[in-house]
């Protein structure tokens, strides 16, 4: 709020107008910045990239699940559970196509080393796309 000073009574009167100078200052200065800002943030190499007539491979209707227990029994989807051991030989038969995305569920009271040993095992037997499964912690449930 500012003041006028009237003439006529000598007194001062306020003024209900509102100063934008300040305000258009400071829009400008951040005008500026965001100016010279933006083309050091969108820095990219142009590249010619070729075109393929190759169409995308058709994601599984079903995805596999590999379940391992805190023993190191290994069971797909619903299936039998069997050990590591047997791994290379009850594989083949739930799972054909060795190219077959397998889903990795681990107990969390299953030592690293163990879970590695999964791992390694589908690997020598020829499965060479596993994916390890979490489960996502909800935001509210973190305290």
């Amino acid at each position: 709020m500012s003041f006028q000073f009237s003439s006529s009574d000598h007194e001062l009167q306020e003024n209900h107008e509102i100063n934008v100078t300040p305000f258009i200052d400071v829009m400008l200065v951040l005008l500026i910045i965001f100016m010279v800002a933006a083309p050091l943030a969108t820095v990219s190499v142009p590249v010619d990239l070729p075109t393929s007539s190759a169409k995308p491979n058709a994601s599984p209707s079903q995805p596999v699940y590999l379940s391992v227990g805190s023993g190191q029994m290994l069971q797909v989807d619903e299936h039998p559970a069997f050990s590591l051991e047997e791994a290379s030989q009850k594989l083949p038969q739930w799972v054909a196509n060795k190219q077959t995305r397998l889903y990795l569920r681990a107990d969390k009271t299953l030592p690293y080393q163990s879970l590695l040993e999964v791992i390694n095992t589908l690997s020598q037997a020829g499965y060479q796309q596993v994916g390890l499964v979490g489960i996502a912690q909800s935001a509210s449930s973190s305290s």
